[in-house]
């Protein structure tokens, strides 16, 4: 008897220890949001200056596609969305439904960021690279910083994705994948800016 109630003492602890660890883990990724959110903040603000600097070179009206941007956009979106539809898996427990949709999420982002790669490619090829003005290189700076934050997001997805797969949806792998969400999310306003700020007003 004794030893079922050390027992149970020796679970409630390390439960106990376990809700704490997540609790400090959200807080410390918030800062890190907050922290990343400051240096988009500052690109932005170098993009705002920067943008009429084209060096009597193309500016965005020249060069930005307005309906390829709103697919990559629309994947985005949607990749999103089926990220909270994991989530609401997660916290159903159902291990399957969780797997289908952070893979549905990774196979959107993955194809926005083949699109913004191919987008990049054919600037570059025409001859509009970051180093043909100021405002090219403030543009790429800017969608290439967020597309860098996709492809790690991309790459921690793939990581949680096989942790599922082997340990299943343990307290450590659900805290985890909340700050993966916070973080997926995240991009996708971060986005929202970058195709407001830069390519809607760089087309008028």
């Amino acid at each position: 008897m004794i030893s079922e109630a050390a027992n149970i003492d020796a679970i409630y602890v390390d439960t106990h220890e376990e809700e704490n660890a997540t609790e400090n883990q959200a807080l410390g990724f918030w800062l890190y949001l907050m922290s990343d959110l400051v240096i988009f903040a500052g690109i932005f603000a170098t993009y705002a200056v920067l943008v009429n600097n084209t060096a009597d070179g193309p500016s965005g009206k020249d060069l930005f596609h307005l309906p390829y941007v709103l697919w990559e956009t629309m994947l985005l979106l949607f990749s999103s969305a089926t990220c909270g539809m994991a989530m609401l898996a997660v916290h159903e427990g159902r291990k399957d439904r969780v797997l289908i949709w952070f893979t549905i999420t990774f196979l959107l982002g993955l194809g926005f960021i083949v699109m913004e790669i191919n987008e990049f490619l054919h600037l570059i090829h025409e001859g509009h690279g970051p180093d043909r003005s100021a405002f090219l290189s403030a543009f790429f700076t800017l969608v290439g910083t967020h597309g860098l934050h996709v492809s790690s997001g991309l790459i921690w997805m793939a990581v949680m994705i096989g942790q599922i797969f082997t340990k299943g949806l343990t307290i450590p792998v659900q805290s985890r994948l909340a700050r993966l969400s916070m973080f997926w999310h995240f991009l996708d306003i971060v986005w929202v800016a970058v195709f407001t700020i830069v390519y809607l007003l760089g087309v008028m």
